[in-house]
Order: structure tokens, then C-alpha cells, then sequence
């Protein structure tokens, strides 16, 4: 256990922040850069998207609050942040703080957890982008093959010169007589994440001067409409008072609406606030980090704090809630104003914001498996720097390509789905790393102090892990599974070679606190024990795997696909448990039968409590079907 929670020490952490030359991350970056990449990451899907369903499932005229209640989290994980980021100005963002304080085995768990939390993030925004863009080329008059425009099996039919998924005609259209396509995938979102990885590879400084450009641009569309929405609603009271009212709706006895719908309304949005977090993985491209960094993550999580609840405000007084649950809520509401141009110039500005936010989030996982990968937990391929551009473009390429799929075949809702758990997780490891920094090193140079510790490190975590209890439940198994698969990669890979765990190795055979022969009998147990751990993993990878395919139900192509990874999942398992372990079983002159005991202590409890949850949940169980 000791191996697992050993941490990187703060004399290897400041070496790396002083390192210089070509194979280093270039520092470019001020304190406006850093301020803007937060805003051009949080001002988007949220005020653009999330904004209008959130009100219309959740929390109604209320979702103000619910803006105000997510806000409040992250003030305090943002004071925890801009410490953390001003002690150690390391490319990593949580990551890199967990390591420092809690231990390598939770480092690993939260920078395997960034990588869900931006490359989904990013997935989502890019299939958001992509409706976005199409609506505006079609308003335009410029049409792509609809095929091309939604995710596979999505119904568009053409309506008023537009072609529209058959669930977003207005209520009672008649959809027989209109001419339909089925989507084949979602062609848009694959390019718009391909370019912004094109971007992200040619440098973060010209990466960041066109977020900046585009920030303006956003904030000066999000200026107009407070402004025109505004100015609306002072000579249109009536209107505001009507659809205000009630401003918290009832509750409908599903946790939606009423103040448990607030509460709900600040788990769903909480997405739309990780732009700050994201400022914190561009440390080590900062000039001065130390100043820097705490007014590039409180800068423009106040800022965007402000401008949400006054969007969301003047959103639900233009536009009764129930009407909200769009694509693109605002430009609905600027259409409510009478302003004929107010809608194009939304749109333009949603296209223009929702590509900062792509940029920023891709920049945030690469950066995140750029520092995993200098650790060690990582192949070094992620660290890799381009001798030109001075940017990790192999893990960049890497990340680009997959997040490409995503948003191509899954629609945005369950996108959405999977992101807010892995922030939240973040926030509550950065506030509780603070608190124990300032037990383990009180004298620490801190150029950035959180106030009032330990209470706003406990707020930020209560606040955190309450709002992860109102997540839905498919939020849980995906993150479950995640990290089932993140633990195979450390258990198979990054604890062998780990720079930490190598450094700790050679100071206890240099002290002479071990003799060669109790290493190697410490390495004998650890093996053993280790293998059996694996095995168990397995064992439950399998059976999650099958009840997750088994929750899903995909029909189709999909479920041949979903057969076939379980198929080769089951292969993977009994490769490891009849072929890997047999030099091992020989090395350490393991009979026959000593090895099929160590199977049996493996497989046999896990799938006895597997079958007895089974049994437990026989008739209706959890997922509201029926249990086998």
C-alpha cells in the first residue's frame, strides 16, 4: 500500500517547473492568455446549450440559482486551484497536485479521470458545434447532405427549408407528408475536432491568440443579447412576470423542479464551469505562473459566474422554460425579441464559442497525458515534444483522433451524461490536497494562500460530492468502467515504470534498509499479490462489461459490435490468467495445484457476489427492467 500512496516530492516537482530547452513546453502564456482561455473554455455549451435544458428539465425560471449554487463550488475549489497552481506551476492540473499531496495511486485516478472529463467535454461540445454550424449554413441557404449531419439512426425531416431531427418539429406538425433521411454519422463534429487538434499542434501561442481573438467575438454576442434581451423585457413586463412565475416550479416528485430541482439543474450544468480547471493545465506554458495563474482561474470564473445567471435570467423571462429544451436555446430567445438579425448573429457566435471550447478541452487532456507520460505512468510517446512547434503533438494527434469518433456516433445528451462526475471528482482531490499541504509542509512558499483553510477546502468538498450524488446513475457505471480500464494500464505498466516509484527503490537500496534477499522476497509477495489483484479486476471487468451491455441493450450493427468486444474482453481475460502467469507460476516453483487455488480464490468469491446481487435483484431491479 505504501508504494501506491508514495508522492512526488516537491524537489522533483520544482526542478521540472525550472527546466528549459527544446524538449520542454514553451512559455507564452499571460495573465490576459490565461483569463481568456478560461473564459473561451467555460463561456459556451453552457450559456449557448446547457442553460436552456437545464430550465426546461430541472429547475425552471430557477436555473439562476442553480447557476449560483454551481458557482459557489467552484469559488472554493478555484481558491484551492489558484494555490496549487502558484506553487506548482506544472503542466497536469489536478493531476499533478494529487501527486504531490495524496500519492501516486490517486494521482493516477484523477489524471485518468481528466481524460474522461475533457475528452468527452470536448465530444460534446463538437456535436453541439456541429448543430450550431449546420443551422447556420442552412439559414444561410447552404445545405450538406443531411446524412452527414447527426449521429447514426437520428430521423431529419425537411421542414420550412430546414432539415430537422423529427423530434424537434413544433408540437402537432403533421411529419407523414414531409420528405426524411436516416443520419449515417455526424460528419461536421469529426472535422470541427480534427481542425482544432490541426490547431493545437502548430503551438500554444498561436492557439491562444485565437482563442483570445474568439473570446471578444463571443463576449460581444453574449453583450448583445443581455443588452437587446434587456431592454425587451424593461418594456415588456408582463411578459417577464408571467414566464418568471412560479419561479421555482413544484416539484415533480422526480427530483426535477422544486429545490431539489435547483440542486439537480447545478449537477447537469456543473460542465460548463471546467473551463477554469482547464487554465490550470497550461501552467507550464506561463510566463509568470506564480502571479499568473491565480488571476487567469479566478478572473474568468468571476466573469463567467456574472454572465450566466444574468443570460439565464433574461433567457427564462424572454422564453416560457418549457419551451427551452433545444438545441439552441438563446437564439430562440433572441427571435422572442423581434430582432430579425439577432438570431445569424447568435449563431455566428455560438460557432465561434463552441470551438474555444473544443480548444481549450484538447489542450487540457493532451497537457494532462503530457505530464502522466514525464511520470512515467504513461508510454513516452505522450511526452514527446515536436522540435519546431514545441508542443506534444503525438499525444495531441492521439487525443484528437479519438475524441474524433465520439461526437460521430453518440448523441449529445449522453455525451453530456459522462463529464460532470469527472469534474466534480477533480474538485474534491484539489480541495483535500490543499488541506493536507498545509499540514504536511506549513513553511511551504505560498505566493497564492486559499483563505480560511481548512473551511473552504471542506466546502469545496461537501459542496462537490453532494452535487455527484444528484448525477443519474448511467454517470456512475461509465466512470466505474473507466476506471476499471485505467486501473489494467497501472497495474500492467505504470507502476513498473514509474519515475517515482524507481526513485523511491534506489534511495531504499542505497540507505541499505534492505538486504537482496528480502527485496526480492518483498518483490515475491507483491507479485503474487498484485497478479491476484489483477485477476480479480478482470474477473469484475467482464461481469461489468456484460450487465453494462446488458443496461444498454444496442440493437443492430451496434450489438454485434458490443458481442464482439465482450468476446474479445473474455479472450483478454483468459490470455492473462492461462498464459502470462505460467513463467511466474515456474519462477516462483508454483505447483499445478497452488495455481488452480490461486484461480479459485480469484473467480470464485467474485462471482458468488455477483450472482448473489443477481439473485438480490431478481423481478425489478435497479435499472427498472427485468432481471435475469
Amino acid at each position: 500500500m505504501s508504494r501506491l500512496l508514495r508522492i512526488k516530492p516537491m524537489s522533483m516537482l520544482s526542478k521540472e517547473a525550472g527546466e528549459q530547452g527544446e524538449h520542454t513546453l514553451k512559455r507564452s502564456l499571460g495573465a490576459l492568455n490565461l483569463v481568456t482561455l478560461g473564459i473561451g473554455a467555460i463561456i459556451g455549451a453552457g450559456i449557448f446549450v446547457l442553460t436552456g435544458q437545464a430550465a426546461a428539465k430541472h429547475a425552471g425560471p430557477a436555473v439562476a440559482l442553480s447557476f449560483v449554487l454551481a458557482g459557489i463550488t467552484c469559488a472554493f475549489a478555484g481558491l484551492c486551484y489558484a494555490e496549487f497552481a502558484s506553487i506548482i506551476p506544472i503542466a497536469g492540473s489536478a493531476y499533478t497536485y494529487g501527486y504531490a499531496t495524496l500519492g501516486e495511486f490517486v494521482a493516477w485516478i484523477i489524471g485518468w479521470d481528466l481524460g474522461l472529463e475533457y475528452g468527452f467535454g470536448a465530444a460534446t461540445v463538437a456535436s453541439g458545434w456541429s448543430g450550431y454550424f449546420n443551422s447556420l449554413l442552412q439559414q444561410l441557404h447552404i445545405y450538406i447532405p443531411p446524412q452527414l449531419t447527426a449521429v447514426p439512426g437520428t430521423t431529419l425531416v425537411y421542414f420550412h427549408e430546414r432539415w430537422l431531427p423529427l423530434t424537434s418539429l413544433p408540437p402537432g406538425t403533421e411529419s407523414a407528408g414531409l420528405p426524411h433521411v436516416t443520419a449515417l454519422f455526424n460528419l461536421l463534429a469529426i472535422l470541427a475536432i480534427l481542425a482544432i487538434t490541426t490547431v493545437l499542434v502548430i503551438g500554444i501561442k498561436e492557439s491562444a491568440n485565437l482563442n483570445t481573438a474568439i473570446v471578444f467575438i463571443k463576449l460581444s454576442v453574449v453583450g448583445i443579447f443581455i443588452v437587446l434581451g434587456g431592454w425587451f423585457l424593461l418594456h415588456h413586463p408582463v411578459l417577464a412576470s408571467a414566464n418568471w412565475h412560479p419561479f421555482i416550479p413544484p416539484s415533480d416528485g422526480h427530483g426535477n423542479f422544486g429545490l431539489k430541482g435547483i440542486a439537480t439543474g447545478a449537477a447537469s450544468i456543473f460542465f460548463a464551469y471546467i473551463g477554469f480547471d482547464a487554465v490550470s493545465t497550461a501552467a507550464q506554458e506561463s510566463k509568470n505562473p506564480q502571479k499568473d495563474m491565480p488571476m487567469g482561474i479566478l478572473g474568468s470564473l468571476v466573469i463567467c459566474t456574472i454572465l450566466y445567471i444574468v443570460v439565464s435570467t433574461i433567457l427564462t423571462g424572454l422564453v416560457n422554460y418549457h419551451s427551452l429544451n433545444v438545441a439552441d436555446p438563446v437564439a430562440l430567445g433572441i427571435d422572442a425579441t423581434g430582432v430579425s438579425w439577432g438570431s445569424l448573429l447568435v449563431k455566428i457566435g455560438a460557432v465561434f464559442g463552441l470551438a474555444t471550447v473544443m480548444l481549450v478541452m484538447l489542450l487540457g487532456q493532451s497537457r494532462v497525458f503530457f505530464s502522466m507520460s514525464r511520470d512515467g505512468l504513461l508510454p513516452k510517446w505522450a511526452s514527446a515534444i515536436h522540435p519546431k512547434f514545441r508542443t506534444p503533438w503525438i499525444s495531441t494527434i492521439a487525443v484528437g483522433a479519438v475524441v474524433a469518433i465520439l461526437p460521430a456516433f453518440l448523441p449529445v445528451d449522453r455525451l453530456a451524461e459522462l463529464v460532470n462526475i469527472g469534474t466534480l471528482l477533480a474538485f474534491t482531490i484539489v480541495c483535500a490536497g490543499v488541506w493536507i499541504l498545509r499540514v504536511r509542509h506549513p513553511d511551504l512558499h505560498r505566493p497564492f494562500k486559499t483563505p480560511f483553510v481548512p473551511l473552504v477546502p471542506i466546502l469545496g468538498i461537501v459542496s462537490a460530492v453532494y452535487l455527484m450524488s444528484n448525477l443519474p446513475l448511467i454517470t456512475w457505471i461509465v466512470m466505474i468502467g473507466w476506471m476499471l480500464a485505467g486501473l489494467y494500464i497501472y497495474l500492467f505498466y505504470s507502476i513498473r515504470h514509474s519515475k517515482v516509484q524507481e526513485l523511491a527503490d534506489s534511495t531504499v537500496r542505497v540507505q541499505g534498509e534492505l538486504s537482496e534477499r528480502h527485496i526480492l522476497s518483498f518483490s515475491g509477495r507483491i507479485g503474487r499479490a498484485a497478479w491476484i489483484g489483477r485477476m480479480a479486476l478482470i474477473n469484475m471487468s467482464s461481469i461489468f462489461a456484460y450487465e453494462l451491455i446488458n443496461l444498454i441493450k444496442p440493437e443492430g450493427s451496434l450489438e454485434i459490435v458490443a458481442s464482439l468486444i465482450l468476446i474479445l474482453f473474455w479472450i483478454f481475460q483468459a490470455y492473462f490468467a492461462l498464459v502470462t502467469q505460467v513463467k511466474r507460476w515456474h519462477d516462483l516453483n508454483c505447483s499445478g495445484w497452488i495455481a488452480l487455488l490461486n484461480l479459485t480464490i480469484v473467480f470464485v468469491p467474485v462471482s458468488l457476489i455477483w450472482l448473489s446481487v443477481k439473485k438480490g435483484t431478481k423481478g425489478q431491479n435497479r435499472y427498472g427492467t427485468d432481471s435475469v
